[in-house]
């Protein structure tokens, strides 16, 4: 990967300069909008609900159901999340549409300090917390009358794909995962892009993110790091980056609570993963089935591929011809939603 490339994306990544401050007060509010980037099904419904995680973060997700279920009792059902930075109005809303028309229950949530979640500070992130999201998920699933709790899988989406392994491996209750386009962030924030980050890289940054520590104490606020995707681009980004603003960015995909479209992680976002490796414990998810999705044009390809050779049998990696990362967000004709609901089908008996 290019030397530019490398540099801009650990930049987007962990540090830079505060964006406007009406634009952090904005990504602060957390009222409802109702606005999707995806139209509901006729086939389904959706009602919004509130759960709480292990650490007592009220979540905010939204339900959804086949408007004509063939059962009222004993459904199987997934719970949703992602990409990372991402608000379940988008993505993770529309895989919730497309897997409810197929007969599941399907719970898309906003994780903890983002979107319509709780949590404060604002806009950031944890490997645990990230983690106990899914299982809350699981949790909030399994009181529901018409789900049968012995029938519950979770899909990640972008940086919640390794999330989603993460909490398999440690919830037994996870009869099956899939991820698309999956992110391992503790990785991508440890090492960076293709795990390019030399030793000194990596000092030089904790020395930046200590320092930045400090002002943050001394002000006693949050800094926010970097705009996660520019109101403009100038022309000469990688791919990656334009493929980004394509979605996040335009109308296609762009939701005013979602730090991608018009925010940002805060600046010391990166600490919490830096130390803690996402997958160390992915062999533990056999004998429950992984199915792992990932665009054959992906920059983020080989986090998948990766992926893949470390989990057990059974697992399998799907890779989708002339994809690249973001079209498994939104478009419907490439996302293997067949795909999905067979391996869901099959493992959620």
């Amino acid at each position: 990967m290019k030397k530019w490339t490398i540099l801009t994306a650990l930049v987007l990544l962990f540090t830079g300069k505060s964006y406007a401050q009406q634009n952090e007060t904005k990504m602060k509010n957390t009222e409802a909008k109702e606005h999707y980037t995806f139209i509901l099904s006729d086939k389904v419904t959706r009602k919004k609900v509130h759960f709480k995680n292990r650490y007592g973060i009220l979540l905010t997700g939204d339900l959804y159901s086949p408007a004509s279920p063939v059962q009222n009792r004993g459904l199987a059902a997934i719970a949703i999340s992602g990409p990372f930075g991402a608000v379940k109005e988008q993505s993770s809303g529309l895989y919730a549409n497309q897997m409810a028309e197929r007969g599941f229950i399907v719970l898309a949530f906003d994780p903890s300090y983002t979107g319509e979640s709780g949590g404060e500070p604002r806009s950031v992130a944890s490997p645990d917390i990230n983690t106990e999201d899914f299982s809350a998920a699981v949790d909030f699933l399994g009181l529901q009358n018409h789900v049968d709790r012995s029938r519950i899988g979770i899909i990640g989406i972008c940086g919640f794909g390794g999330f989603a392994l993460n909490a398999a491996a440690i919830d037994k209750r996870v009869k099956a995962v899939a991820t698309t386009s999956m992110y391992d962030m503790s990785r991508v924030m440890a090492k960076g892009y293709y795990d390019a980050v030399t030793p000194e890289q990596r000092t030089q940054l904790l020395e930046q993110l200590g320092e930045q520590r400090w002002k943050d104490a001394e002000k006693g606020t949050f800094q926010p790091g970097p705009r996660l995707n520019a109101e403009k681009l100038k022309g000469d980004e990688p791919q990656f980056v334009k493929d980004y603003f394509d979605y996040y960015r335009t109308p296609r995909g762009f939701h005013e609570r979602s730090l991608n479209s018009a925010g940002s992680w805060n600046a010391t976002n990166a600490l919490s993963f830096m130390n803690m490796p996402l997958l160390t414990y992915i062999k533990e998810i056999s004998p429950r089935p992984v199915l792992i999705i990932a665009g054959e044009k992906a920059h983020s390809r080989y986090f998948s591929e990766d992926a893949y050779k470390m989990a057990a049998e059974p697992k399998e990696l799907m890779i989708i011809p002339d994809a690249v990362h973001v079209d498994l967000y939104d478009k419907t004709d490439i996302i293997p939603f067949d795909k999905l609901e067979a391996f869901f089908k099959e493992n959620l008996k």
